[in-house]
């Protein structure tokens, strides 16, 4: 079984772009999106319309993410980040901030044998495997994870930094981003899931796209913009 695994696309139509190319050449018998779909600045609602097309062409299965909850929820004098979402909310299509708010916090995959979320698998919030600015333990980790049933994979994305830890019989895997890199590399991540022999194989891909023109985007047309196009330029952000 084959599996292509990418999330955190925050709204950056020009790195899913190029990413989902990336993937189609792989021939993937699953795809899953991680969330975070549109939060972001380099033409969201382009980015919503791929991920829709994705979904229609491959099933891609989806979770939600932190950012898709935000997206759902009523905006009052009191709504962290309102500003950004009222612009997200001119950019997209009706409904699309309910459909990403009501997606599952985890999914399972290959007969229980993947579980895959944005945040842990009852929390889109929640890091599985950072613990501030350090990785988490493994017991810290397995104590986020909960009863992970006959899973032999988990695979998670928000922290935006990849990572693969084994623990006993369990591996577990942050996918990167797609958008809003932090590590100071500004490509695209994925991550490939094969298994083989009874054996699961993780394999990191790193795609280039054209970060200059998705920072223009953003400088020109989104909220916040020189924010925006300056962490897609560098792959730094908070």
């Amino acid at each position: 079984m084959k599996v292509a695994v990418f999330g955190d696309v925050h709204g950056n139509a020009f790195a899913l772009e190029a990413l989902a190319a990336d993937i189609r050449r792989h021939q993937p018998d699953v795809w899953v999106n991680l969330g975070d779909q549109v939060f972001g600045g380099a033409d969201p609602a382009r980015a919503w319309s791929l991920q829709q097309h994705l979904k229609a062409a491959h099933g891609v299965l989806e979770v939600r993410g932190n950012t898709d909850e935000r997206l759902g929820q009523a905006l009052t004098d009191s709504t962290e980040k309102r500003a950004m979402l009222e612009w997200l909310h001119a950019q997209l299509p009706e409904g699309a901030g309910a459909y990403v708010a009501g997606l599952p916090t985890s999914v399972t995959l290959a007969g229980g044998e993947v579980i895959a979320a944005h945040g842990t698998p009852d929390s889109a919030w929640t890091y599985l495997l950072r613990d501030k600015k350090n990785w988490a333990s493994d017991e810290l980790v397995l104590e986020r994870l909960g009863d992970a049933g006959r899973a032999r994979v988990v695979i998670v994305g928000h922290s935006h930094l990849e990572h693969v830890r084994q623990i006993g019989a369990l591996t577990v895997v942050n996918c990167g981003a797609v958008s809003r890199q932090k590590d100071g590399n500004p490509v695209a991540r994925w991550v490939w899931l094969e298994r083989d022999a009874g054996v699961w194989n993780v394999t990191f891909r790193r795609v280039p796209y054209d970060t200059e023109a998705a920072a223009r985007w953003a400088e020109d047309q989104a909220h916040d913009g020189d924010k925006e196009a300056r962490q897609l330029r560098t792959g730094r952000g908070d």
